[in-house]
């Protein structure tokens, strides 16, 4: 069974371009990808991804396309049929991209009405080695989904996609994994749409200093700082100025894929945040609500 094998990137459609633009510029710590097609592309400086968000100026506020990576072609086309078979709904055939980075792959909408890209062989974008105490995003980490029928989205990501669950939070939350990452996808219940997207920090103490550099900009921390249990990761989490939750973490545990074994833990407030220390909550985060156009393809 071919599967997926990482996160590529997130586009956005915004109604503040500028200010969604500017806040993965000068505050995130993005770098910008040159383009000429009238939006905005963002890659981070640690790792060689071509990018890992996208902006378009839009009249809403929602989640354009989430893009995943499978190892070559031939994978794209398998999970293609997949997709096909485990029926999703095929938006394009695998053929040649056209975004920057290009690359083959094909878009589909998950079960939930979003819309999802599986492509290879994009192009590498340059890197460098982070030090410690930058505090800027080595690269992203895990997206989390909301889902109506939370238990069925589980079951099509590994039957169709090809992850394996890691652990669950109770019967709500259920972390998945396509790598050696504890996760790389977690959804909850709740209508279908985004939870949030996390980024790698080389350390805590990165993670840290991304905090401070936010702060100094005028952005406090929605939640945090703290640890999880599952995934054993720190996190800070922030809004963006379109209303986006987005996280700093740390230190996400590394498991093997084969052969990890899922652990239901118990939902509670040290369960939640190890620490405990941490202010704000879930609650005090943007309300889910569904994604607008649900089934409706975004070109772009």
């Amino acid at each position: 069974m071919s599967r997926v094998t990482e996160i590529r990137y997130v586009g956005y459609g915004v109604v503040d371009f500028d200010a969604e633009a500017g806040f993965y510029a000068d505050v995130w710590g993005l770098e910008r990808v040159p383009s000429d097609d009238g939006m905005a592309w963002f890659k981070t400086q640690g790792h060689d991804e071509h990018h890992v968000v996208r902006l378009r100026k839009a009249d809403e506020n929602r989640v354009d396309v989430i893009a995943l990576a499978a190892p070559i072609n031939a994978d794209v086309d398998a999970l293609a049929a997949q997709v096909r078979a485990g029926g999703g709904k095929i938006v394009h055939e695998p053929q040649a991209l056209t975004t920057p980075g290009g690359g083959y792959g094909f878009r589909f909408f998950s079960p939930d009405g979003l819309l999802f890209e599986v492509s290879a062989g994009v192009a590498r974008g340059p890197s460098r080695q982070l030090a410690q105490w930058e505090g800027v995003p080595e690269k992203i980490s895990h997206i989390v989904l909301h889902s109506p029928d939370h238990k069925a989205l589980v079951k099509w990501f590994c039957d169709v996609l090809g992850f394996k669950v890691s652990d669950w939070l109770g019967d709500f939350m259920c972390f998945l994994r396509c790598n050696s990452a504890h996760h790389r996808f977690a959804i909850l219940p709740g209508p279908p749409c985004l939870n949030h997207v996390a980024y790698d920090m080389l350390t805590l103490d990165d993670m840290m200093r991304g905090a401070h550099r936010l702060k100094q900009k005028g952005i406090d921390i929605g939640w945090g700082p703290g640890r999880h249990t599952a995934g054993n990761n720190t996190f800070s989490y922030f809004v963006t100025p379109g209303g986006f939750v987005a996280e700093y973490t740390s230190e996400l545990e590394e498991v093997d894929f084969e052969t990890r074994e899922a652990t239901v833990h118990v939902p509670a407030p040290l369960v939640m945040d190890q620490w405990g220390i941490g202010t704000g909550g879930p609650q005090t985060l943007p309300h889910p609500h569904p994604n607008p156009g649900l089934f409706v393809a975004i070109e772009a």
